[in-house]
């Protein structure tokens, strides 16, 4: 399990550091987001890019998405002129108060995945919720396949032009 390394500790150090523990309403909800001088929102695709980070720095995750969102990004990067999807992989709802988080991973190979799936969750829950002062209810992961240092991605097949 030597590979996997979560930022709790770092996390946990630095909000007691600086002070910024997300304070929680009284009926357990955020207290950050709906305030008397108005409300805050922030937009699904902000909370996607965090729960994208905070999945990529927990070591032994090689690679996120399913299959064909992976194939599909492997040649939008060929594409000259198109910028990467910078949250393939992650798919969030978020409410008022609670964001709910599924992610699809690749994993390296001969890693604990109930480890490592728990070290992404908690470091993805702790990130969203210092950074958007959001709940969330949940983090569902999905391990779509493991890289074996060996093997070679497939290539995207280019079929020849029937026509001339």
């Amino acid at each position: 399990m030597g590979g996997i390394v979560s930022q709790d500790d770092r996390r946990g150090a630095e909000q007691a550091a600086v002070g910024t523990r997300r304070k929680r309403g009284a009926d357990g909800g955020s207290s950050e987001l709906v305030t008397s001088g108005g409300s805050t929102r922030i937009a699904d695709d902000v909370v996607a890019k965090i729960a994208t980070m905070a999945a990529r720095q927990v070591g032994g995750v090689h690679e996120m998405g399913a299959g064909m969102s992976r194939t599909l990004g492997t040649v939008r990067d060929r594409l000259p002129g198109v910028t990467a999807d910078s949250t393939q992989g992650v798919a969030v709802q978020v409410g008022e108060r609670q964001a709910a988080v599924d992610i699809d991973l690749v994993v390296e190979y001969g890693l604990s995945i109930p480890d490592l799936a728990g070290a992404v969750r908690t470091n993805v829950v702790n990130e969203i919720e210092h950074m958007c002062g959001l709940e969330v209810v949940e983090v569902n992961i999905t391990v779509d396949d493991v890289h074996v240092p060996d093997e070679q991605p497939p290539e995207p097949r280019h079929e020849e032009s029937r026509v001339r």
